[in-house]
């Protein structure tokens, strides 16, 4: 701060007065460091070409020589701008101003400083923090040219920035942050800059210019910075959290504070976790909606076309004429179609027609092919649905195909809805049941509700489980009607052979009425399926037309199963399933009220090493107490052969299926029909469960009776068969096969005009088969010879 002034013993004490607010805020300004010690301040002054002489003491000015210097000391801290003169003496801390041709023209401070006191000696870097020189010459002028320029311009950022930069030249970054604190002077980007690199001179750099920023606010402390770092570890789940040291900033957008975070596992687990949670939840929402606005809107129906699971009109073709096997199904059925043709000849009658016909039968009866007829005589469109294509994984889905179905079938009236396999749908409903289940068949009801008979839409349906459907459903006014399809009868059945016989090649040899009457309880698929199979063995054996053999043989495996004969059969158990086998047929055979035989085979077919076939000659309706003990005969037929021929100790395992089938024959007897003299006529079936063990016994104890007494039966048969048992099991090692013509011949000792299915080697017979323990009848023994001779 320069002035000028001429020099006069008055003139020091109003000067005095006017320098010491600046030289006050001059010595109250932060230290700069320094590294050499006191002694070496004469090299430096040496080096910057002048030599200087300090003495201890400079004599004062006339005008204070006559006062003390306890009484300036006091007249010091008397005014707040001497005080802070004052204590910045009292701190200890001195600045050394040149005295020479270096100091400042006409400025008497720095004399009366040196008369005051000598200069201090530095004894450590802890006592001073900053030293500053005051050049002289040329370079002091200009930096008292340079601040009286920016005094008289404090609105000029120019100006001040010209003062900074020779005030940051010459070593003064305390007058440079005084004074860009004031407040009184302009400043731009380049001020600031320079009022930065001032700070960071001082060492104040980081509190200091964040205090600046933040609107003139106190430096940030340790505590402060401590803070700091617990907010940011909080917000990381007690990761570590420290202050870079590499990098220094004040927390502004310029220049940034560094903080380092050392993420814990348990944060980054936590992080993990918590993507996971919002990434699922917002992925499970957005699904949501799609599904919503795909199934509102039809995007895809409008992109792919029609769905394949919505039902669509269909003409059919199918006519009555191609339904064989249930003529009283076609006649009742057949007033619907009257219906569908003329309605106006019933409602002319006050006559209703029923809403819903249920049709009921065992699978393969042909419900679906009725229904199908019915549409095709009265030429009415035709909607077809299974029960399992309403409901999906969607909920509500399946009363909205209900809905869909019945609207389209009332925009194409008269029309026929037909549902195949209702139990899927219309089953009974429990408490347990879904609630999508339920809302299924209530939509259903309430459009079977919903139309008038006069509508012209008949509902058709189907299902093999009549007890299963729901009350509510078969009710009177929704499917009042029952229309059982049964399996067709020997006639039915020739019906059906003729009509899928049409278009196949067949022998003239063929006889229909034979095949009928030995296909009993076959199905009209089961038929169409053995008439298919026989056409397809005999094109692959390269047969012109299909022959009774191959409808045998197709017929053998629908009913016993595929032959494996590919499948490695010891001899010794060859021989074992051909005496047990025998055993089988001779009891049926020579049993009065047995089931007729059809086939003895020893050929394994399915989990079967042999198999004993029967075969009704006519449909059998019922049966009686007779006829149900022969059965239980035959199936102990087999364990009887075993004992009888290799003892009771060798009797094999394949007996288990037998001993079950006789049992539960027995069971029934006792239980349900009434059978047992001992428990009288009572059901004790239907609440077996709830029987008193007393009473349970006493049922085990006549089934027990049942099934022994049977054995024994079987074991009379053999024993007196015995010669015949042996001639069969023999024709059965021979020839694997054989029919009850063939059997008979066997039996009569005659000889058959087949091939033998087995090599001609001699066969190896187990040692049960050899020697004496057969045990033959001297009588019986040479009759067997004497017929194969």
């Amino acid at each position: 701060m320069a002035f000028q002034v001429p020099v006069s013993g008055p003139n020091i004490v109003t000067a005095t007065s006017d320098l010491l607010p600046s030289m006050s805020r001059l010595l109250n300004a932060p230290w700069t460091s320094f590294d050499r010690s006191v002694a070496q301040r004469p090299a430096q002054r040496t080096r910057n070409g002048v030599e200087s002489n300090i003495t201890g003491r400079v004599p004062l000015p006339e005008c204070l020589d006559t006062v003390s210097l306890e009484a300036l000391r006091s007249g010091a801290m008397q005014r707040p701008l001497q005080h802070g003169l004052s204590r910045a003496l009292s701190r200890g801390i001195a600045r050394l101003y040149h005295t020479s041709s270096f100091a400042r023209p006409y400025s008497t401070l720095p004399s009366i400083l040196s008369r005051l006191r000598q200069a201090p000696k530095p004894d450590g870097l802890s006592k001073f923090q900053q030293q500053r020189f005051l050049f002289g010459g040329s370079s002091h002028n200009l930096l008292a040219q340079k601040e009286k320029t920016a005094n008289t311009n404090p609105s000029s950022a120019s100006a001040q920035n010209a003062f900074y930069q020779s005030l940051l030249r010459a070593n003064m970054p305390a007058i440079i942050v005084e004074r860009y604190r004031s407040g009184h002077f302009a400043s731009n980007a380049l001020s600031e800059a320079i009022y930065l690199k001032a700070l960071q001179r001082v060492g104040g750099a980081d509190s200091a210019a964040a205090a600046h920023i933040s609107g003139g606010n106190d430096n940030l402390n340790t505590e402060q910075l401590r803070a700091i770092g617990q907010a940011v570890a909080a917000r990381n789940h007690g990761s570590q959290v420290g202050l870079s040291t590499k990098h220094t900033g004040t927390g502004a957008k310029e220049a940034p504070l560094y903080v380092v975070v050392e993420e814990s596992l348990g944060s980054a687990v936590f992080r993990w976790v918590k993507f996971l949670f919002y990434f699922g939840f917002f992925t499970y929402i957005s699904l949501v909606l799609i599904t919503i606005l795909v199934e509102t809107t039809g995007v895809l129906k409008n992109m792919k076309g029609t769905q394949s699971n919505e039902a669509q009109p269909q003409q059919q073709t199918v006519r009555f004429s191609d339904v064989h096997g249930c003529d009283e199904a076609k006649e009742e059925l057949q007033e619907l179609v009257e219906f569908l043709q003329n309605p106006d000849r019933f409602s002319s009658l006050g006559g209703k027609l029923p809403k819903g016909v249920l049709l009921v039968g065992p699978p393969g009866t042909g419900k679906t092919l009725l229904a199908r007829a019915v549409a095709g005589e009265a030429g009415v469109p035709f909607f077809y649905m299974s029960g399992s294509e309403f409901d999906e994984v969607y909920v509500g889905v399946g009363a909205k195909r209900v809905r869909e179905l019945f609207s389209q079938a009332r925009g194409k009236a008269p029309a026929i809805i037909f549902i195949d396999e209702l139990d899927a749908i219309g089953a009974k409903r429990n408490e347990r049941d879904a609630a999508y289940v339920k809302q299924t068949l209530n939509q259903l009801l309430t459009e079977l509700d919903g139309f008038s008979q006069t509508s012209g839409v008949i509902i058709i349906a189907a299902t093999n489980f009549p007890q299963l459907l729901d009350k509510a459903l078969t009710r009177p006014g929704r499917f009042d009607r029952k229309v059982t399809v049964g399996l067709p009868d020997v006639r039915g059945r020739m019906d059906i052979l003729k009509h899928h016989m049409k278009n196949i090649q067949m022998s003239t040899d063929v006889d229909i009425a034979v095949l009928a009457r030995g296909t009993p309880g076959f199905s009209g698929a089961d038929l169409e399926n053995l008439v298919n199979q026989a056409a397809i063995y005999a094109s692959r054996h390269k047969k012109t037309k299909v022959g009774p053999r191959d409808l045998d043989w197709a017929k053998d495996k629908i009913m016993m199963g595929a032959e494996a004969r590919s499948r490695v059969i010891q001899d010794k158990d060859k021989v074992l399933t051909a005496y047990h086998e025998a055993g089988h047929a001779l009891v049926a055979y020579f049993s009065p009220s047995s089931t007729p035989l059809y086939k003895i085979t020893i050929v394994p077919r399915g989990m079967a090493l042999g198999i004993t076939h029967f075969l009704p000659e006519m449909d059998m309706v019922s049966r009686n107490y007779t006829e149900y003990l022969a059965d239980i005969d035959v199936s102990m037929g087999g364990k009887a052969a075993e004992e009888l021929i290799f003892g009771p100790e060798k009797v094999t395992s394949g007996i288990s299926a037998d001993i079950q089938q006789a049992t539960e024959t027995a069971f029934t007897l006792v239980t349900r029909f009434g059978y047992s003299k001992k428990l009288g006529n009572v059901d004790l079936s239907s609440n077996y469960d709830s029987l008193s063990s007393e009473t349970k016994q006493e049922i085990e104890s006549e089934v027990r009776r049942l099934v022994e007494e049977a054995r024994m039966r079987a074991t009379k048969i053999l024993t007196e068969r015995r010669h015949e048992l042996e001639l069969l099991s023999k024709a059965l090692i021979e020839y694997e096969t054989l029919t009850k013509e063939e059997m008979e011949k066997v039996l009569r000792g005659e000889k058959l005009d087949k091939m033998e299915s087995t090599p001609s080697a001699p066969l190896k017979l187990p040692d049960a088969l050899q020697g004496a323990t057969l045990n033959h009848p001297a009588t019986k023994a040479s009759e067997p010879t004497a017929a194969a001779e």
